[in-house]
């Protein structure tokens, strides 16, 4: 099927963006020598997405950076990807979680302490109560 496409000048090519509850794929043909820019221009994914910042638009193929995506040519079936920035470092993250693990182990000793203690005195005043 493909290769009428390509006869006539045009591959087909898919345009990925995903949101954290949302992924879109389009797919469509586009002219021999597009580059990676010209198929998400040409998708109009950018509208469809108006968080999309065009600015610092970061591209790839398969999972591949484009570093220049306005140079980039695209072959038959290639899957251009728009990056989301990163909304926080991933090692910035990890510390926020092994730190709230460490908080929540804390509370948890604290919480068995206590429990330890309130046994302690229920056997103490069960002696005394026992005692009269």
């Amino acid at each position: 099927m493909t290769g009428g496409l390509i006869e006539a000048g045009l591959i087909p090519v898919m345009v990925a963006y995903a949101k954290a509850d949302q992924q879109c794929v389009l797919n469509l043909q586009v002219p021999l020598g597009c580059t990676v820019l010209d198929a998400v221009q040409r998708s109009g994914i950018i509208q469809q997405f108006p968080e999309i910042d065009q600015a610092n638009l970061r591209v790839g193929v398969f999972g591949v950076l484009a570093k220049q995506p306005e140079l980039t040519c695209l072959q038959p079936g290639d899957r251009v990807e728009i990056y989301r920035p990163l909304t926080l470092d991933p090692k910035t993250r990890r510390r926020q979680l092994a730190k709230a693990k460490q908080l929540a182990a804390s509370k948890a000793r604290e919480a068995k302490g206590r429990a330890a203690n309130l046994a302690k005195l229920a056997r103490g005043l069960s002696a005394d109560l026992s005692a009269l």
